[in-house]
């Protein structure tokens, strides 16, 4: 891991999580839909990256798992340790409360990491429909349940396509805000994360200032109409209990220097970035 090419998340050092996105010189992890987990004796390619990652992460934690997701609002989450690669289907986010590692995969939807200080955490794929279906809120309420208080936790908001970049039509823009408009608009989904975080209590919010699409030099990204064609990148998150969180600061500004061009959006055919969390102590 250390090799690895990256941008790093330095808001959590405090609480003892290591969090980072990988840019284009790390190379691509998508893995087909279809596979279960990535051959032990993978050789070359994504697959060898992937036992590699693992062979990495495992000093550290035993087991990893990632799933196939569908833009939706199911959780998977995880308090017994387990060992080697697992791979579900059908969720879009993770919660690790044993220690482990968990991935997610992005295209220019947002990758939302968020760490206790218990050492629990967990990773949100937030496109515009888990956003407008609330897939933020529920990861934050089901915390709350297992008495992790929104107060004491630090959310990060990953790279991910800008507000100036990303533009939707009239009836995703009704979905993320309530208003109606009568023409495509832009819309800045890690503002509106931002926006749904503090309302259910969080005031520990950070982001990434990277745009996939501002800076496709460094980080993939999915044009509209060569999905499939830009890579794929690796997030990883490493979590151990430490002292409570101190001090905290609003999130920055979203925006970037827009490029003309043609337009981008987030379907289920983008290109996939890989995400990883691992979590120390059970909450």
């Amino acid at each position: 891991m250390e090799a690895l090419e990256r941008e790093e998340v330095e808001e959590f050092r405090p609480i003892g999580t290591a969090a980072f996105t990988t840019t284009r010189a790390a190379g691509d992890f998508r893995l087909p839909a279809d596979m279960a987990a990535p051959p032990s004796d993978a050789e070359s390619g994504c697959a060898a990256r992937w036992v590699a990652l693992h062979e990495t992460v495992a000093r550290a934690a035993p087991g990893l798992v990632s799933a196939v997701q569908v833009h939706g609002t199911e959780f998977a989450e995880h308090a017994t340790p387990w060992t080697g690669i697992r791979r579900l289907a059908g969720f879009d986010a993770q919660i690790v409360r044993t220690a482990g590692a968990a991935a997610i995969t992005v295209a220019d939807c947002v990758p939302v990491f968020i760490a206790h200080p218990c050492g629990t955490v967990a990773v949100v794929h937030a496109g515009w429909r888990g956003i407008a279906s609330g897939i933020l809120p529920a990861i934050l309420a089901r915390l709350s349940s297992i008495g992790l208080a929104p107060g004491d936790l630090r959310i990060h908001l990953g790279p991910a396509i800008c507000g100036r970049c990303y533009e939707v039509g009239p009836d995703v823009f009704r979905q993320l805000t309530g208003w109606d408009t009568v023409r495509h608009r832009n819309i800045d989904l890690r503002a509106l994360l931002a926006e749904q975080a503090r309302d259910a209590g969080v005031t520990r919010i950070s982001a990434s200032p990277s745009c996939t699409r501002c800076d496709h030099d460094r980080f993939f990204f999915a044009p509209r109409g060569r999905r499939g064609a830009s890579g794929c990148r690796d997030r990883w998150c490493r979590s151990r209990a430490r002292a409570a969180l101190t001090g905290g600061r609003r999130p920055p500004s979203f925006g970037c220097s827009a490029r003309s061009g043609e337009s981008f959006d987030v379907g289920e055919g983008s290109p996939h970035f890989f995400v990883l969390v691992r979590s120390g102590e059970t909450a």
